[in-house]
């Protein structure tokens, strides 16, 4: 049993979506300073374009995440825990979500989305890697790591 388990069954996904989505608010909001407004700014103007952007675009991204997360996921499990083991990875993980992040802004054709994206790619790093943790925990409550 991998990570990618969860996605199995549409309604675990679905409230994984969901609380991806809280997470990703939350980060947002606890976002402080001139970086903080420029970001909230951005984010927005991406969730005022279409109420259902950001859990359709988690939606979308989620296999693609899990499936490159998978091989950290399953070094946690050898090591006996992987939701603490992808946290003391949060560098790695944030490495891997970016890289399907930037994977796909490259293919979309909303220039919206594209522009912001490239401008803020280099000042969420952190905020990436200090979402892993909540992401860790999210997978954890839904993988059989749970049960």
């Amino acid at each position: 049993m991998g990570l990618s388990d969860i996605l199995s069954d549409p309604a675990i996904k679905a409230q994984v979506v969901a609380d991806c989505a809280s997470l990703i608010d939350g980060q947002v909001a606890s976002k402080g300073g001139f970086g903080g407004m420029a970001l909230k700014t951005t984010y927005g103007v991406v969730k005022g374009m279409n109420s259902g952007y950001i859990p359709g675009a988690i939606e979308r991204m989620l296999p693609e995440v899990v499936t490159s997360l998978n091989p950290l996921w399953a070094e946690g499990e050898q090591a006996g825990d992987p939701v603490a083991y992808l946290t003391q990875h949060q560098v790695r993980a944030a490495d891997v979500i970016l890289g399907v992040t930037d994977r796909r802004i490259a293919k979309t054709d909303n220039g919206l989305v594209r522009s912001s994206y490239t401008k803020l790619r280099q000042s969420v790093i952190g905020d990436v890697e200090s979402a892993v943790p909540g992401l860790a925990k999210i997978f954890g409550r839904y993988s059989v790591v749970a049960s």
